[in-house]
């Protein structure tokens, strides 16, 4: 399936990197489990299942060294475990992991197990894992336990191992957004990057699930408009949660700052954060980090009007990673035969074409 830029849209002025994704920063890595399964339901089997795990590795050695870090809420109808720590102390230590709303309690719980075993000295400690959700129940059978420790497990390592690859990602219908539906058409996850005049390196991961067909908005061109009207039926409310990974060293404030800009960019694609939505968003920088007792390592920080491009490359990341998520993500059937629809490339670049 292509991204937006294999269809000629091209968001923003800025360069990207080279995948274009958050493996364009030094040592990110980002794996998934995807859980497409179609079963009877209990006790002959599991039901229908379509969801599944990503897991954002920032940095290898976040535990020893955390990450300078801080969040932003748009709309607070979600979850995100970690997040209140994350802001308080202005630090990441673990890795994000995303899945959907009913699945948190397990994904936290092997998100801790896996803390634990590759640092032991976790607990005598304590660490409050990153866990973000959306609710996939519209093409999930959210009543069955899908994810297991196995899972979670498979996507850590999957993303261990993606650290420095040249090629970007898989995004759309797979890990955490296998059942997530975005503006109307199939989301999910979605990633871009950007690289700065001053030659640092902006990365935005999406995990997609909010927003109405009518306000789908494709640089600038009002495209949910020039659809025809379908009928659906009813929706969960839908969220999003956002990451931004930099290699920029930006203390915990303006990392907040950064996290706040993916509302910019998502705005710019139709969302308006309604009442029964989740926009929830973090940013890390790489290169700004304490040791365990929170004293900040030495070196220099990115700060006011120099925050200017970084800002920038945030809300043009995210924008495309809206669009990423969608254009890479097929026609889905779900639980109880709901179906989501992909976005069609060659209908969207005629539509473009026409604008």
């Amino acid at each position: 399936m292509p991204r937006a830029r294999d269809i000629g849209i091209e968001i923003g002025v800025l360069p990207t990197g080279p995948t274009n994704s958050v493996l364009d920063v030094a040592g990110v890595g980002l794996g998934h489990t995807t859980l497409h399964r179609d079963e009877p339901p209990p006790p002959d089997g599991r039901g229908t299942a379509r969801t599944g795990v990503t897991v954002l590795v920032a940095a290898e050695d976040a535990y020893p060294r955390p990450l300078s870090a801080g969040g932003a809420v748009l709309n607070a109808a979600g979850e995100c475990t970690g997040f209140l720590t994350a802001r308080e102390w202005a630090t990441l230590e673990t890795p994000v992991y995303l899945t959907s709303t009913m699945q948190v309690g397990r994904v936290y719980d092997s998100a801790c197990r896996i803390a634990l075993e590759q640092h032991p000295g976790v607990a005598d400690d304590v660490v409050i894992p990153v866990v973000g959700e959306c609710d996939d129940s519209f093409l999930n059978d959210c009543r069955r336990m899908q994810v297991e420790h196995e899972d979670v497990v498979a996507a850590h390592r999957a993303a261990l191992e993606s650290r420095g690859g040249s090629v970007a990602p898989a995004e759309g219908a797979v890990g955490a957004g296998t059942g997530m539906s975005c503006l109307g058409f199939k989301g999910g996850i979605g990633t871009s990057s950007r690289v700065t005049p001053s030659g640092h390196t902006v990365a935005v991961l999406l995990l997609t699930n909010f927003g109405e067909r009518t306000r789908l908005t494709v640089d600038g061109v009002p495209v949910g408009r020039r659809l025809p009207p379908v009928e659906e039926p009813p929706r969960p409310a839908g969220s999003c949660i956002g990451v931004v990974v930099t290699d920029a060293p930006v203390i915990g404030a303006d990392c907040a700052r950064l996290a706040r800009r993916i509302g910019l960019g998502l705005a710019r694609t139709g969302s308006t954060a309604h009442h029964g939505s989740g926009e929830i968003f973090l940013a890390a920088s790489t290169t700004s980090r304490t040791d365990r007792d929170g004293a900040w390592e030495d070196g220099p920080r990115v700060a006011g009007r120099a925050l200017d491009e970084l800002f920038e490359a945030v809300v043009d990341a995210s924008e495309e990673a809206v669009l990423n998520s969608m254009l890479t993500a097929p026609t889905t059937t779900g639980r109880d035969g709901n179906v989501s629809e992909g976005l069609d490339p060659e209908r969207l670049e005629e539509l473009l074409r026409g604008h």
